[in-house]
Formats: structure tokens, sequence, C-alpha cells
């Protein structure tokens, strides 16, 4: 009997250490991501962009672990329903110490040896409480599983909004950089002109101010190219030093495909992460109700324990027997109200979380039209504002050709140019408006 209990004590400290090793394991491997160096020059798509996110972002691996800390909850609460196993030694020196008895025979003395004691103690307990902890802890998981997940659609909805942003600026600086080439051979010609006699200062001084307009809108642009690369790479988890390279076309990313297959889709409510969660919640305030009823419930116990003495010297009597075998049951009985008052708790909190869900379905379905009128809207006013700025871009180069041959006069010049730098303006704020309106549609569906 001996050697099976020493045999299942084994058993049971090795299941405990290989679980152990499995969660530092997990946790080494996510901490050596983040060692990871990144790389002097950074090529990728938006897909790439996004994956490489989900990859190295910081805020992404926290959310990871948290799973993983959900997992490692869960093996404590089983754990504690399995044997649990207590090794104990001790040495007791009485320092020559004799006991002395009286009986109606005589009086004598008994030796009180030294004595080592070896003790080992096996215990389980079951409870109620215990049995729905390990199905809340199920719950936990599946919460943590699906916050990750909307993390995920979140960072990938704000790296694709950064990207095209980038796109989109660095599309506006080349047709400013084009234009300025223009306005300067204007202003070359226009001073050529004045240097001939054939034209006033105050034309070149006009075609002056329309090219430090436009170097002026240059640099902005850069400021703005730069800072929202600079965005982008926060998300990726990149260091300021990296080189992004982007090799997506903005014209690629901006797919009318992509907008007409989202606004064809069929709402299904039970892929929304929102409705999800509070599914989950739902289900996490139904089983504290259990949890809080099983608190009236008996708490089952079974109990080995092996004890060894030794005596050193003469004498001892040996009052502790070797094996013991106990089994309990534990009943609460009178708790002034403490466990009906937690009952009556949960409850309420079921039925609040029963009427958050309804509310939320409700209001799921408005806010899907919703979502749908506003990424329509957008995108009808992308393809206009990209129309205009084609339109601006061929009045501004016509009035650039009549210039040049004293057809047109440096106001229709001016005019031409301020509606291209406005077309452009436009435009930029319609492509955000445009991917915004995407990504919250796309994250609603879960897609």
């Amino acid at each position: 009997m001996k050697k099976i209990f020493f045999i299942f004590s084994a058993l049971v400290i090795s299941v405990t250490i290989m679980a152990e090793d499995h969660v530092m394991a997990a946790t080494h491997g996510a901490t050596k991501k983040a060692e990871d160096a990144a790389p002097k020059v950074l090529s990728v798509s938006l897909s790439e962009a996004q994956d490489y996110a989900v990859k190295q972002n910081r805020s992404l691996r926290n959310a990871s672990l948290a799973v993983q800390e959900a997992y490692a909850a869960r093996w404590q609460t089983i754990a504690a329903m399995l044997p649990q196993v207590d090794g104990s030694y001790s040495y007791s020196d009485y320092l020559g110490y004799s006991a002395s008895m009286n009986t109606a025979m005589g009086s004598f003395n008994i030796n009180m040896p030294n004595v080592g004691a070896l003790g080992v103690t096996a215990s389980v307990g079951l409870s109620g409480q215990a049995i729905v902890g390990v199905l809340l802890n199920n719950i936990a998981i599946d919460m943590k599983k699906l916050s990750l997940e909307k993390s995920e659609s979140e960072l990938r909805g704000s790296v694709m909004g950064s990207y095209v942003s980038v796109l989109a600026l660095q599309s506006i600086s080349n047709l400013l950089d084009s234009s300025l080439i223009n306005i300067q051979e204007l202003e070359s010609i226009t001073q050529n002109a004045v240097t001939a006699g054939a034209a006033e200062q105050t034309a070149a001084d006009q075609i002056r101010v329309r090219v430090n307009t436009i170097k002026n809108s240059i640099n902005a642009q850069k400021r703005n190219i730069e800072l929202a690369t600079s965005s982008l790479k926060v998300l990726l988890d990149v260091p300021v030093e990296t080189e992004l390279v982007l090799t997506e076309e903005l014209d690629a990313v901006l797919s009318p495909d992509r907008v007409v297959t989202l606004l064809g889709e069929n709402f299904a409510i039970e892929n929304n992460l929102n409705y999800q969660l509070l599914t989950k919640q739902v289900d996490l305030a139904k089983k504290n109700v259990h949890m809080a009823g099983w608190a009236y419930g008996p708490t089952l116990g079974l109990a080995y324990n092996y004890t060894n003495q030794q005596y050193y010297g003469e004498g001892g009597m040996r009052m502790t027997p070797p094996n013991v075998i106990q089994v309990s049951v534990r009943m609460p009985l009178w708790s002034s109200g403490k466990r009906a008052a937690g009952v009556v708790e949960k409850k309420i909190a079921l039925e609040e979380a029963k009427n958050t869900l309804s509310e939320t379905t409700e209001n799921l379905e408005i806010q899907y039209h919703q979502l749908c009128f506003n990424l329509t809207n957008a995108y009808e006013t992308y393809l206009n504002e990209k129309e205009n700025i084609d339109v601006a871009q061929r009045v501004f180069a016509s009035a650039t050709n009549k210039y040049k041959y004293g057809a047109s006069s440096n106001m229709e010049l001016t005019n031409a140019s301020n509606d291209l730098i406005s077309a452009q303006s436009n435009y930029i704020q319609a492509v955000l408006s445009l991917v915004n309106a995407q990504v919250e549609l796309e994250k609603f569906l879960n897609n």
C-alpha cells in the first residue's frame, strides 16, 4: 500500500511540474518575440503590415498573455480538486526527561527518548463551488479570447487607416510636385517677359506668390507624411530609424469591389464580437448564481496520513498509528443570511446582464444600417472628390498652357491653382472617411 501511495504521489507531482513548464515555455516564447530585432528596412503590403502588427504589437501580446493567464487560473482551480500531497519531518529532543506514572501496582518512570517523525499526507476535497469554478474559468477563457480577437480586429483596422493615409498623402505630394514644376516654368517665362519689357513686374510677382503657396503645401504634405508614417511605425512596433516602404498603390487598396461586397453582406448578429462578449457575460452571470447557490452545498473530503516514528534510545510509546484514512462531509448550517444575500446579489447581476444584452441586440441592427449608410455616403463622396481632383488638375494644366501663350490672365491661373489645392485637400478627407467607414463596418461584421 505504501508503494502504491508513493507512486501515485510521484505521478501527481510530475503532472504539476509539466503544467508549470508549459506555462513558463509559453511566457518565454512571448518574451522572445519582444526581443526580436526590427529590420533596418521594412517593405510591406497592407496585409503584410497588418500581420506584422499583430505579431509585434505589445498591447496585443499582452492580450495574448491574458489568455494564457486564464488557462493558468483554470488549471489552479482544477488542481485544487486533485489530490494534494504534503510531506513533513520533525525531530524532538526531550533533554533526558522521564515521565513518571503512579498506578495501583506502584509508580514507575517511562523514558522519553529523542524521536524523529516522518509524515506524508494526501488529501482531496470536492464541492459544488469548485466544479462551478472550473466552468467559470472556461467562460473567462472564452471572454479573453474574444477580447484578443477584438483587439486584433481593431489593430488591423488602425493599420489600414494609417497605411492608406500615408499613400493618400504621398499621392497628393506627387501631384503638388508636378504642379510646382509647371508653375515654376511659368514664373521663368513671365520673368523673362518682364526683362524684355513685354510684361509688368506685377504679373511675375503674382506667379511668384503661387509658387510659394504650392511650396508651402508641399512642405506641409511632407510633414504630414512623416507624421502618418510615424503613427504607422508605432502600430507596427518598429523603431523610428527603420525605413518603411509601402509596396501597394492607393487605387489597389481602395477597392470598389470590396466596398460593394461589404454593403451586400447580410448581418449575422452572432458574428458580432460585442454581442458575443455580452452573451458570455450573461453565461458568466448565470454561473455566478450557481456558485452562490452551492454555498449551501456540502464539501466532501478524503485524506490519507502516513506517519513513521523513529526513537533514538530506549523506551518510548508508539501512540500514533502509522496509517490513517479520514472521510469527512462538511455541511453549512447557519450564516445569518449571508449566503441568501449572496444569491440575491448574483441574481440581480444576471438580470442586469440580460437587460444589457437585450438592449444591445436591439441597437445592433440600427447600428448596422447606420454603418452601411456611412460607407455608402463615404464611397460616393470619394468618387466625386476623385473626379474633382482630376478635373482640377486638367483645368490647372489648361490654364498653364493658355498662360504660356498669353491666352489667359493671371487671375485665371490663380483661381485654377487655388481650386487644385482645395480639391487635393477634399480628396484626402474623402479617402480617410472612406477607409474609416470601411474599417468600422468590417469590425462590426467581424470580417
